[in-house]
């Protein structure tokens, strides 16, 4: 996922690839917070007008919400009550929403590596260019959580066959297509739950996979055999199978590309297109392998850079607020991630520090960014936006406090908020009845 250069900008108003709780449990947040978070939706939603593109002609700036006058206030002899609970610095929650990759990085005490850990991300991104075996990757991510000294999420990409980026860990695998021809869940599982027993072996704790998207196109297409199937009710079973394969040794999987990437032959590392489905015909095909995830429990999911013409035509669904409001509206209430904001169909409108905000801004828990060379300029542009007024703290705060409970740590220390995220893994039930998995329609296995 090499990106283009960026030149640095100011950032836009708010609005890669690439254990958990109940559907209807909500976050439990300190006094007040209920009402602002009101407040930070319609300012998501309504800001999503102002979100204006870079045009290639014009990469220097962006709009800015015009500054209120200050209000004349009369002194009060009563002093305002010290809060119960002070939020961690706003860099600190900033930096927080950030998962990001470190080029060329394969030691904890390579410069980026230090930088990207001392400015506090939430998580690192591992792929190929990190890796050279088993021994190497285990000392990295040790490294990188030694110096960090706080929950630190370490990521990667595995889905099995061409997207694996620990191939040299995992070992060799079949595409997901394959794995629905021939094998049944049950097997799909038992199959994830030794990749993800290699994953937790070196440190990897959150794997960006597996893909709910539907297509029986070419094999080598866009998404292509990285989907289970073109069947929704074969690729939800499929797909549940090898995220909780995953969750069964530990790893946190992350099911992609919501709202669906199989209509798209358009790769969005590249550029983006237009989706023009219904929602009532996403409804029906598209997001019902998502929507079972979701009814059993899945911790994390990735939004995609497509263009929904049912959603916001002009924004790719990772900077779009209905797209966001639309997961949250299915009953999602773990962790949203951007894709990469490095691919083409964001970065060659948006610059790093501008998708940042806007993603944010937009509904986005975390933001992923493979170049962790952007890391200080994503954190910064969403502070200031968060001074300037044009994107709301308590939206800030929220995404922090989740991708810090995700990764183990301490959300009310982060943010004053305490964050249930939905529970997911070996015995989790979806709302109150039986496992999980028995829930998941059992699929024939099929022969090529």
């Amino acid at each position: 996922m090499t990106t283009p250069p960026s030149v640095p900008e100011p950032p836009v108003p708010a609005g890669d690839d690439d254990a958990v709780v109940p559907r209807h449990a909500r976050a439990r947040r300190t006094a007040g917070t209920r009402a602002a978070g009101l407040a930070v939706l319609a300012v998501a939603t309504l800001g999503a007008a102002s979100l204006v593109p870079l045009t290639a002609g014009d990469r220097t700036g962006a709009a800015t919400a015009a500054p209120t006058s200050p209000t004349a206030t009369t002194p009060t002899p009563t002093p305002t009550p010290t809060p119960t609970c002070a939020p961690a610095p706003l860099e600190q929650r900033a930096a927080a929403t950030l998962v990001v990759g470190l080029p060329g990085v394969r030691s904890a005490d390579d410069p980026l590596a230090q930088e990207v850990v001392a400015l506090g991300v939430g998580g690192v991104f591992l792929s190929e260019p990190n890796v050279d075996d088993a021994e190497q990757v285990t000392a990295l991510s040790a490294g990188l959580r030694a110096a960090a000294g706080r929950p630190l999420l370490v990521s990667t990409d595995e889905e099995s066959g061409r997207v694996a980026l620990m191939r040299d860990v995992v070992g060799e695998g079949p595409s997901p297509r394959r794995m629905a021809q021939r094998e049944t869940p049950e097997e799909v599982r038992a199959r994830a739950a030794v990749t993800g027993e290699a994953l937790a072996e070196v440190g990897v704790d959150l794997d960006l996979a597996p893909v709910l998207d539907l297509d029986d196109g070419p094999a080598g297409g866009v998404i292509g055999d990285r989907s289970f199937s073109a069947d929704p009710a074969t690729a939800a079973a499929y797909g549940l199978a090898y995220a909780h394969g995953l969750a069964d040794a530990g790893v946190t999987p992350t099911v992609k590309h919501f709202p669906g990437h199989g209509r798209s032959t358009v790769d969005s590392h590249r550029e983006s297109s237009l989706v023009e489905a219904g929602v009532d015909e996403l409804a029906a095909t598209d997001l019902l392998p998502f929507q079972q995830a979701i009814d059993a429990g899945v911790p994390v999911v990735m939004l995609n850079h497509l263009q929904y013409a049912a959603l916001d035509p002009d924004l790719p669904a990772s900077l779009s607020p209905r797209a966001y409001a639309l997961l949250r509206d299915m009953g999602f209430e773990g962790v949203a991630i951007t894709d990469s904001v490095g691919m083409g169909a964001v970065n060659l409108r948006w610059d790093f520090p501008a998708a940042a905000v806007a993603a944010v801004g937009a509904g986005a828990d975390a933001v992923l960014a493979t170049d962790g060379r952007q890391a200080v300029r994503m954190r910064d542009a969403l502070v200031e936006a968060v001074r300037t007024g044009a994107l709301p703290e308590d939206r800030l705060s929220e995404a922090a406090a989740r991708v810090t409970a995700l990764a183990g740590g301490d959300p009310v220390a982060m943010s004053c908020l305490d964050v249930d995220l939905p529970a997911f893994g070996p015995g989790a039930t979806a709302e109150t009845g039986a496992p999980v998995m028995d829930a998941v329609p059992s699929v024939p296995t099929r022969t090529p």
